[in-house]
């Protein structure tokens, strides 16, 4: 058994102020892995000083020096790649394929953020002035479990591409993953203090960040509810927010798309992370004259996404990350079933002789009102929710009939079209024709999905404060 009893505060690890356990479980079998020792309201607030006084002097560096660090980053990041993609798998039981996806995902978050940062002008003329982009000060960091090590990578390339430092508060479930990540970070060299990490639960270290004053902003993934939660205690002290919140993601499938590659695509796309990613598209739009064909094809290709132990290659969907996970997701097949919704393949219960994990059937539903709550609400888990129209006015009307608007799917026939239906979902990120990331373009949501936007210059300028030098010669 694996214990945590350290934190990274001022360029070192220590032991934290706070002693509370918690007990780290393997979801693919539900015994105990291991135990991090938590850090408390003083730990936050030593790791906030500690990024002040660093703050002084890394704002001041240059670009050249920027490029430097995320270089080293990214070095240190690739070369225990295969440590942290098994700690993944073995965490919180995200699939091999998906851990494989997500670290390279990581590692493009510092070569994207380099790239951005070659290009960027932080001195911009304006009128008769000019207008100095400077960074914004201490960062604070609040990450989920999930892909814990993107985020953690993600946020950091921007911050140190901006001249912040930072504070990062991951979820307490992720500790074996932090531990890994943090120690890459240590062995790249920034300054002490630049980085800093704190274990420890949201209403504590969490709360600790939020409120305080000497945290100039505050970069958070996670639930809505989380996120409005933050965003109240940020306001006291005018911290500037960047939130990425939940989702329920709608996937158009036009009446002239490749049914059989965009069903499957279709199947990817609300499997992906066992359906456990805020961007899963949850919501399939399909012509109401072509339902009797989907399904056939999703009986068809469902064996192609079989759930299972983590570690086999060959697994599409993993454990839920915990018990009570899993139950939600019960909770919300049930509640699907009692709506009127038909279950096309999966159902209630574990899959057979997976009895010992957090495994949930990959369920479908067809015969999904809109406004039934599985198709409302974001379930977190590998349960896909088909709704059909009659015109594509009416698709976009469905795809929109949300409160989220963080990322939709659209496939066609021909990229035009799909493009002329893209432009008018309400959300951040529109998938087209294939699925596929961009380190570069921003993300982040519409609506409840969000405030803000993440990566490449809109990413890079949220972390930077304009100043406006007006000179009168």
């Amino acid at each position: 058994m694996k214990t945590i009893d350290k934190i990274y505060i001022d360029g070192s690890f220590v032991t934290p102020k706070g002693s509370q356990m918690f007990d780290l479980i393997n979801p693919t079998t539900n015994q105990l892995a291991g135990q991090v020792q938590l850090g408390n309201e003083e730990d936050a607030a030593i790791a906030i000083a500690a990024a002040k006084k660093a703050f002084k002097t890394f704002s001041k560096t240059t670009k050249a020096e920027r490029i430097d660090y995320l270089r080293r980053l990214h070095q240190a990041v690739s070369k225990r790649k295969e440590e942290l993609i098994n700690a993944v798998v073995e965490e919180y039981g995200g699939t091999l394929r998906f851990a494989k996806m997500s670290m390279e995902f990581s590692l493009s978050a510092f070569t994207s953020a380099i790239s951005t940062l070659e290009k960027y002008e932080f001195i911009k003329k304006m009128g008769n002035s000019d207008v100095v982009l400077e960074p914004i000060g201490v960062v604070g960091i609040i990450i989920p479990w999930n892909s814990s090590n993107g985020f953690v990578c993600g946020k950091l390339a921007t911050a140190i591409a901006a001249g912040c430092t930072v504070v990062i508060k991951p979820s307490e479930m992720s500790a074996m993953q932090t531990q890994l990540i943090t120690e890459c970070i240590h062995e790249a060299g920034l300054p002490d203090g630049v980085f800093n990490i704190v274990n420890g639960l949201g209403d504590v270290v969490g709360t600790a960040i939020s409120r305080h004053p000497d945290v100039a902003k505050i970069s958070f993934t996670g639930s809505t509810f989380v996120g409005k939660t933050i965003a109240r205690e940020a306001v006291d002290t005018m911290k500037r927010i960047t939130l990425e919140l939940g989702g329920k993601s709608p996937n158009i499938i036009l009446d002239d798309a490749d049914f059989s590659k965009a069903i499957p695509m279709a199947l990817m796309a609300s499997f992906m992370n066992s359906g456990q990613a805020c961007v899963a598209g949850t919501r399939l739009l399909i012509p109401e004259n072509r339902l009797e064909e989907v399904k056939e094809i999703i009986k068809t290709v469902i064996p192609q996404f079989p759930v299972g132990n983590p570690k086999n290659e060959t697994t599409a969907v993993g454990p839920m990350v915990s018990k009570k996970q899993y139950e939600r997701v019960q909770n919300y097949i049930k509640l699907g079933i009692e709506e009127g919704a038909d279950i096309l393949v999966g159902g209630l219960g574990k899959p057979e002789g997976l009895e010992d994990g957090n495994f949930v059937k990959p369920t479908v539903f067809y015969n999904v009102s809109n406004k039934m709550r599985i198709a409302q609400e974001e379930i977190f888990g590998p349960v896909l929710s088909i709704i059909t129209y009659k015109t594509e006015e009416e698709a976009i009307e469905i795809a929109n009939d949300t409160v989220y608007g963080l990322q939709a799917y659209v496939s066609a026939g021909t990229n035009e079209r799909a493009m002329h239906v893209a432009s008018r979902i309400n959300a951040g990120r529109v998938l087209i024709n294939g699925l596929g990331h961009d380190p570069e373009a921003p993300f982040g949501g519409f609506k409840q999905s969000g405030i803000g936007r993440e990566f490449g210059v809109y990413g890079l300028e949220a972390h930077l404060e304009p100043k406006a030098l007006i000179s009168q010669f």
